[in-house]
């Protein structure tokens, strides 16, 4: 039955266009997409085989179910505008950090479908080993969520609108914050004519290795060695970057805090 649902996607960014794919290829129908860029609603609903709007007065009504995948701010903004003329359908968003109470001020049938992974729009992922947290406003509806994220993923589970965001934080320093640090990487590398790539399987081995053993027990360097001297030569080599030697500080105080804490 799910797979006849009449499927409204609302927003074009890089979680709406991996989880509008992957949708279709399990057999779901988008019939629309809307963005307030038409360049980018265009591209997406063209690849879908949809219509697409700029203008979410133009949004197709009596549809069973629209998935909200919008900026927080913009979720926020648009909230009043997204849930007129819904009454009788689910609507639904994919924010890790907004609370479910921002649709639920406006109508009964709203709920959250939240992949938590990182997307980009230029690299399309699989579905199959992403955790999918669900909440729903009503019973009938977190089944029926339930039954969609299960085609995508077996990793399904519920999470009320206060747990979500503590993963959505816990995401920002596994992921945002961790390619942050690539960015540093690269950037010093560049400095002294070295190539990035020399980290790759570095980094690929430092993310394998959390499959098997916790971080903590993962964790090696200098700091998790307390190695003053190795320590002090970096901070000295990056006298020069005073915004890289307060982080290398910071982080390597945060680590071997974190070794004597856990001993």
């Amino acid at each position: 039955m799910e797979k006849n649902l009449r499927i409204v996607c609302i927003g074009a960014g890089n979680l709406a266009t991996n989880l509008a794919y992957a949708l279709q290829q399990q057999g779901f129908q988008i019939e629309q997409v809307y963005s307030r860029t038409q360049q980018s609603a265009q591209e997406l609903a063209q690849g879908l085989g949809a219509s697409y709007t700029c203008s979410l007065d133009e949004l197709l009504l009596g549809r069973e179910l629209y998935l909200v995948s919008l900026r927080d701010d913009a979720l926020l903004e648009l909230a009043p505008q997204i849930m007129a003329g819904k009454e009788d359908a689910l609507v639904v968003h994919t924010a890790g950090s907004v609370a479910m109470d921002v649709l639920a001020a406006y109508g009964n049938r709203v709920g959250v479908l939240y992949p938590m992974q990182t997307f980009s729009k230029a690299r399309l992922v699989s579905f199959s080993s992403i955790p999918i947290f669900l909440e729903a406003a009503q019973t009938r509806d977190l089944a029926l969520l339930r039954s969609i994220a299960s085609k995508l993923t077996s990793r399904v589970f519920e999470a009320d609108s206060e747990q979500r965001k503590k993963l959505h934080l816990a995401a920002v320093f596994a992921s945002n914050f961790a390619n942050h640090m690539y960015t540093l990487s690269a950037e010093f590398l560049t400095k002294y004519g070295l190539p990035f790539e020399s980290m790759l399987s570095l980094i690929d081995e430092t993310t394998s290795k959390v499959h098997t053993v916790s971080p903590a027990a993962a964790q090696t360097g200098p700091a998790s060695r307390n190695d003053q001297d190795v320590m002090a030569e970096h901070i000295a080599m990056l006298a020069d970057m005073p915004q890289l030697q307060e982080i290398y500080k910071l982080v390597s105080t945060s680590i071997l805090n974190h070794k004597t804490d856990n001993k």
